[in-house]
């Protein structure tokens, strides 16, 4: 595998490096502005067209004046022939006609959080890194508040959203960065040999067969992590996840899980804290993470006694089960990061109110039968979304004890006012979608976002 330019990225100066995939989250724009900064001959290319950019345009402001060619709409070859390094949006595909062009061409392929990772090695700070099937983004942000209140300064970033690049020349040999790893991310983390001192798992499942194709490029991907410790890394695993609990690991093993009565399993050790009090989380799945936040934050120096503060001063991320408010005695909750069945299924086991479900999404290949047996036994009513509306619709059918009605959207406000219609006080409206977003949104933000302006809509239409 060819590797990113190695040590001290003021190597990158005078190289020609493409930037494929500009996109709108901020991961491009950040990659874009650090590139240049490093003196690199940046050559910019998008398949959206500009009107379609005009926000990641604008954040680049002046940068556009350095940039060396800034090519949209359409991939060219020359975009790519002279480069010395590519850096892809994540999501693109590694079949992409471009990245083997590049492979073949012997030239390092890699992501922002490559960029990242590179920078964070060469100035000694020491990366936690958390992936897995669901729970990674809440895990993650559980131990960097850990390490950041035992340690006084933790940095967090990857794939929750906000890049660490415009942070790096502030960040020490002392301090940690936690990165949260999504598959994608880990696949193109090849070329820059990622090394983490803590690597954490969360669970495994199927998931994004769209883009790995195969469970086995999916594993392969997520294991990537942890292949690439030597014996001096500490690997942290879920006891109670048949499918990754043994998975080999190079250095330390350490194990956290729950009992049967829903303590927290630390290292071994019995905990029997009121955590989900404390952290302000909702719903019992989330002890697992932060059980794996605590297991990882003990085995690099945090002391079990000294977790509360950081427990305690933890904010729960947007879009997981977050409450929006209150309407005419329903309450409103959106998971809009709930994009696995697992996810969703979970969210559905956080209440005991009836639920009113907003499910279905994007098709990443995932097997939805088990969700659709999930809704069918804890929803009052379901309501059906986007691509895979109609596979969760013909699974609910087959279902033979099915108390859940459902009905299918044709968009989104349409969504919500099918469940508003629907609901009585008492209930519980969840958009849990155990689904991606794409088609009808960009990402989960959005589609989260959009969730709370319908629900506000609807507040000002009640009170006319």
């Amino acid at each position: 595998m060819d590797t990113i330019f190695p040590g001290n990225p003021a190597r990158l100066r005078d190289h020609r490096v493409t930037l494929m995939g500009l996109g709108t989250f901020g991961g491009g724009v950040a990659a874009a502005k650090y590139l240049i900064n490093n003196g690199a001959a940046l050559t910019i290319t998008d398949a959206a067209a500009e009107e379609q950019l005009t926000k990641s345009l604008d954040e680049l402001g002046d940068y556009l004046d350095v940039v060396q060619e800034l090519s949209l709409g359409r991939h060219r070859e020359e975009d790519f022939r002279e480069a010395k390094l590519l850096v892809v949006n994540p999501a693109v595909l590694p079949d992409n006609e471009w990245v083997q062009y590049s492979r073949r061409n012997h030239v390092p392929v890699t992501t922002e959080l490559g960029l990242c990772w590179n920078e964070l090695r060469f100035v000694g700070a020491k990366i936690s890194a958390v992936t897995g099937s669901n729970g990674k983004s809440t895990t993650a942000a559980l131990l960097h508040s850990l390490l950041d209140t035992y340690f006084a300064r933790a940095w967090l970033g990857g794939n929750l959203g906000g890049s660490l690049l415009p942070d790096v020349d502030r960040i020490r040999v002392s301090d940690w960065a936690v990165l949260e790893v999504s598959s994608f991310q880990s696949h193109y983390l090849d070329s820059v040999e990622p090394g983490p001192h803590v690597a954490i798992v969360t669970n495994f499942s199927p998931n994004h067969l769209d883009w790995h194709c195969t469970l086995e490029h999916y594993r392969a991907s997520k294991q990537l992590l942890l292949d690439r410790q030597d014996w001096t890394g500490i690997a942290v695993l879920n006891a109670d996840d048949p499918p990754s609990r043994d998975w080999p690991v190079k250095g330390e093993k350490r194990l956290f899980g729950l009992t049967s009565d829903d303590q927290l399993l630390v290292n071994g050790e019995r905990i029997d804290w009121p955590v989900l009090e404390w952290t302000g989380l909702k719903g019992r799945h989330h002890l697992a993470n932060i059980a794996a936040a605590m297991t990882a934050a003990q085995a690099i120096g945090v002391p079990l006694e000294a977790m509360e503060a950081g427990l305690r001063k933890y904010t729960p991320l947007p879009h997981r089960l977050q409450r929006v408010g209150e309407l005419a005695g329903r309450e409103f909750y959106n998971d809009s990061l709930a994009t696995t069945p697992e996810s969703a299924i979970a969210a559905l086991h956080a209440f005991d109110q009836p639920i009113i479900l907003l499910a279905g999404g994007y098709d990443k290949g995932s097997d939805l039968e088990p969700f659709a047996h999930a809704m069918s036994n804890r929803c009052k009513q379901v309501v059906l979304m986007g691509v895979t509306g109609e596979k969760l619709a013909r699974h609910l059918d087959a279902m033979p004890h099915r108390t859940a009605e459902y009905t299918v959207a044709d968009d989104f406000k349409h969504a919500l006012d099918l469940a508003w219609s629907g609901s009585e006080p008492g209930d519980v409206i969840l958009l849990s979608p155990g689904c991606a977003s794409y088609g009808w949104f960009r990402d989960f933000r959005e589609r989260g976002e959009r969730f709370t302006q319908e629900f506000q809509r609807l507040c000002g239409e009640q009170a006319t």
